[in-house]
């Protein structure tokens, strides 16, 4: 295309987007319009993509960061040809695929679900690192920001890492239209001062008009011809581009234009342009991984053995059968125990630093290119990226993302340290595997049976060492138990998971003494929950007891209460749990004093059976 036809281009992709959130009645027409010519450059000129090759590993990647800019991405979906006019006027309908804001299970050319502000830049630098440093290929990874974003922490942890890794081969671009859904944004349309900012974080700098097509087409081509640094282009636009009346104005965020058939003749009416989009390069090999029988590591029952040790050394045996596993590490990989993996194999080793939302997104991006990542952090700290696991599973994003030191077991380093909201924070996510071993045998097992899942899955280590209690062959399947006593005569049923196991198998030996039958099931498996098991033990026994080294809230307990909710009546159910806020102590101290040890188990026990015989 020529540069009248750019120009063109850029009004039909305004025109489309206005059309589009009129037909909705609601939508973001305005922050669309001032993309549409960085948009239409991009498409026409820069852009190596086979949309009927969605998968096709030398595409160029691109990830619309400003995802509320939806009807400018679905406008250049149509001016590609892959989808029509009439889809294009069903955006954000029910069973539409075109939703609000674009996620990768309605449409295959999207690579990740964006929408809350600030992930697109954090996952584009997850599957840069995946491009230069695993697939070895070309690609280009293109990632449109709008301004407002830039105030999102997230977005400062990619560019620190994008800059250090050296990431040439991805380009950020601000949109810069100066205003935010309220109002200005901090910055308006001070380029400058977002240019020092990414200088800052050693990237290559690039201000344009970001409606000067010729000026874009050259930003574009600079962009690709730098080598050693990441390139952000930070364009000057103006929200409402082309419309006077609504054209850089306040108060129109996130509404179709009040006269959309007067702002689409002012643009000069519809167009039919079409685009022939680059092609990747042909050369491109599809990687070849070598696969190998996997040798777990066999623990012997008795030994002591931390399960964090457990998983870092199942890890490396899996990397070593796996050629797609690779592990990613918040700067704690000498306590998570990835640090085994990164010697064995640190080609496919990742180290995101003290950078929890870079660290998820990262394997979000790794991910969408085929890899199968496991993230590893202290369970406490995953909290501060929720919403990149919540966005990872509106994604359909397959991940595996591993907590160390949880609970109030970790012992002296106190509360900011322990992760006592994991269980509940992850089990909330949609689609979720929630898995809590308690032996290394155990943990060995899971992390191999994680790899082959869907969604978000979450395994949950601890920081001291225990008795190996399960064999080397014993198998773990996810929604399973293992029902560790049990006889005929149980009072009771003490359900556990991770520490909180060999407590419960020690409160066991001890009411056994005083003639007090109990069962024990190892709900290792947290969510999906093995049902079948609970509501049994429920009915032969009369009364559960859960015990957990987490908050009472959305952990164990409530996993077992939700077992019953279309399986007949709720039994008799008392939760031990961590209901005060821990100091620094022993970990054997704080196991008593939060009631979750083996004599506050059989204290609870023995109180139960004994309001039993009164009743």
């Amino acid at each position: 295309m020529n540069t009248a036809e750019l120009a063109e281009l850029g009004q039909q992709l305004r025109v489309d987007s206005v059309r589009a959130a009129a037909a909705a009645g609601s939508g973001h027409p305005t922050s669309s319009m001032s993309a549409a010519d960085l948009m239409a450059v991009l498409l026409a000129r820069h852009l190596r993509y086979d949309f009927e090759r969605p998968e096709h590993p030398a595409n160029d990647r691109f990830v619309l960061s400003k995802g509320h800019a939806s009807p400018l991405l679905y406008s250049a979906y149509k001016a590609a040809g892959v989808i029509d006019d009439g889809e294009l006027l069903t955006f954000r309908k029910l069973g539409s695929r075109l939703e609000g804001h674009p996620t990768p299970r309605r449409l295959p050319w999207v690579e990740t679900a964006t929408g809350s502000l600030g992930q697109g830049l954090p996952v584009g630098v997850g599957i840069a690192l995946a491009g230069k440093r695993l697939d070895r290929s070309g690609y280009r990874v293109w990632v449109l920001c709008g301004d407002s974003e830039l105030a999102e922490g997230s977005v400062w942890e990619a560019a620190e890492h994008a800059g250090y890794e050296h990431l040439d081969n991805l380009v950020a671009i601000v949109d810069v239209n100066r205003l935010g859904q309220r109002g200005p944004t901090r910055h308006g349309h001070d380029l400058a001062a977002y240019a020092r900012r990414f200088q800052a974080f050693d990237w290559h700098t690039i201000a344009v008009d970001g409606h000067d097509v010729d000026a874009i087409d050259r930003a574009y081509g600079e962009a690709l011809s730098t080598t050693g640094q990441p390139t952000v282009i930070l364009a000057r636009t103006l929200k409402g581009k082309g419309v006077a009346a609504v054209q850089d104005r306040e108060g129109l965020h996130g509404k179709p234009l009040p006269e959309p058939e007067e702002a689409i003749a002012e643009l000069g009416g519809p167009r039919e342009l079409h685009v022939t989009v680059g092609e990747p390069p042909a050369a491109a090999v599809l990687r070849s991984l070598t696969t190998e029988v996997l040798q777990l590591p066999h623990y012997d029952q008795g030994e002591e053995v931390a399960t964090r040790d457990a998983f870092g050394k199942a890890l490396a045996a899996l990397g070593t059968a796996r050629g797609d596993i690779v592990a990613l590490d918040g700067e704690v990989g000498d306590s998570t125990r990835t640090e085994l993996f990164a010697k064995e194999h640190p080609d496919r080793f990742f180290e995101c630093y003290i950078a929890e939302q870079q660290l998820v997104a990262a394997a979000v991006g790794m991910a969408t290119r085929g890899w199968v990542p496991y993230a590893s952090t202290f369970a406490a700290f995953f909290t501060r990226a929720h919403d990149f696991v919540r966005m990872a599973s509106i994604s359909g994003s397959g991940i595996n993302l591993v907590g160390s030191h949880a609970g109030v077991a970790i012992g002296q380093d106190g509360p900011s340290q322990m992760g006592l909201e994991d269980l509940a924070m992850f089990r909330a996510v949609y689609g979720s595997t929630v898995l809590y071993p308690c032996d290394a045998n155990q943990t060995a097992r899971l992390v191999a049976e994680m790899a082959a899942l869907d969604g978000i899955r979450y395994l949950r280590t601890s920081r001291g060492a225990s008795p190996v209690i399960y064999g080397p062959d014993e198998e773990f399947p996810v929604g399973g138990s293992k029902v560790l006593r049990s006889g005929d005569e149980d009072r009771l049923t003490v359900v556990a998971a991770g520490v909180t196991v060999h407590e419960a198998l020690a409160a066991a030996d001890r009411l056994a003494q005083d003639g007090i039958a109990v069962r024990v099931v190892d709900l290792y498996s947290v969510k999906p929950v093995d049902g079948q098991t609970l509501r049994r033990a429920a009915e032969e026994t009369g009364c559960l007891v859960t015990v957990e080294d987490h908050h009472e809230q959305g952990g164990l307990g409530d996993a077992v209460a939700e077992a019953f909710g279309d399986g007949g009546p709720v039994p008799r159910l008392v939760r031990l749990a961590v209901r005060t806020m821990p100091g620094s102590a022993a970990p054997d101290e704080q196991l008593h004093a939060a009631g979750i040890d083996a004599l506050g188990i059989a204290a609870a026990a023995k109180l139960l059976v004994e309001e039993a015989i009164v009743g």
